[in-house]
């Protein structure tokens, strides 16, 4: 019982490691969950009592669970059924490209991160490059809708600002769920958006099972009072004309609409108009076929330029 182990370095170094994670996990995580979930707390007391906005539980549900109800959703999973059934494949791998759609799609809102970071620096940077003015509003009719309803803004895209724009001038009343595109699934900015309640969507997929996951997610989302920014388009205008529309989204939205139903839906237009876009030189290019495409270098080069011309 008195003689001592030897261990090899390695092994020694392993099992600290194991016991630090060990001890992080079970003494440390729970106080920083605390703390941060108690700052969201009050983040979502003063936003009821300041802004008087109602953020829907639906947008306060954690991140797994929403993905855990919409796998196993009774649409999706007749769409699973039927997946295995056409391509000959076992339910279970069907099953986890399911899961895989479902952790791309769904947002993980953070009330704190929404409206302590995002207001803030779509304000900043609102102000900062342009002089927002807002041209028209009907307050009378926006005053009187219901505030239980299911709001969906209805938006001309002209710039990537637009996300800002919109973000900050709506923060008073409501916090906005955007649909975002591929392009903006990379590190750490994926990560960001869906703090900020957005989701991603893959614009031009194929695929019958990932389009009835996002159908599903976008239901979900309107029937639990979630407020959705669209826009119809698709992508931005090169020319400042509305480009044609693709009504997907709207599709999937009014598709499960019950007017019967104690929730209302209701579609607020937004026009966006600028003097000039910080992307006009590239959305103008692509309208010259003649040009050839840049590279990467390219791209990034001139946009730096333009960015040091501008400071």
């Amino acid at each position: 019982m008195n003689t001592s182990v030897t261990l090899p370095l390695w092994l020694a170094v392993l099992l600290w490691g194991l016991a630090g994670a060990a001890m992080v996990r079970i003494f440390l995580l729970p106080g920083v969950r605390w703390f941060f979930r108690r700052k969201m707390n009050r983040v979502i007391d003063e936003v009821n009592t300041r802004f008087n906005i109602e953020i829907p539980e639906f947008k306060l549900t954690r991140r797994q669970v929403l993905i855990e109800r919409l796998v196993h959703d009774e649409k999706v999973q007749a769409a699973i059924a039927q997946c295995a059934h056409e391509q000959h494949l076992p339910r279970v791998q069907v099953l986890q490209r399911v899961h895989g759609y479902a952790r791309e799609i769904v947002p993980s809102f953070n009330a704190y991160a929404y409206f302590r970071w995002g207001y803030r620096i779509a304000k900043f940077y609102a102000r900062w490059l342009y002089r927002v003015r807002l041209g028209y509003a009907d307050g009378a009719a926006l005053s009187a809708l219901n505030p239980h309803a299911s709001l969906v803004f209805v938006m001309n895209h002209r710039s990537n600002m637009d996300y800002l724009l919109v973000a900050f001038l709506a923060a008073e009343r409501t916090a906005l769920s955007y649909a975002v595109g591929e392009w903006a699934r990379v590190w750490p900015l994926q990560s960001l958006i869906r703090l900020m309640g957005a989701y991603f969507v893959r614009r031009n997929s194929g695929d019958p099972l990932y389009r009835t996951v996002l159908q599903r997610y976008v239901q979900m989302a309107v029937e639990g009072g979630v407020p959705q920014a669209v826009f119809p388009e698709g992508g931005l205008s090169a020319d400042g004309k509305l480009r044609a529309p693709k009504m997907g989204l709207l599709d999937y939205m009014l598709k499960t609409f019950n007017p019967t139903a104690g929730r209302d839906l209701v579609f607020i237009p937004v026009g966006i108009n600028y003097d000039r876009v910080l992307e006009d030189r590239t959305l103008l290019r692509k309208l010259d076929t003649t040009l050839p495409r840049r590279g990467l270098i390219g791209v990034i080069g001139t946009t730096l330029a333009f960015f040091v011309h501008n400071l």
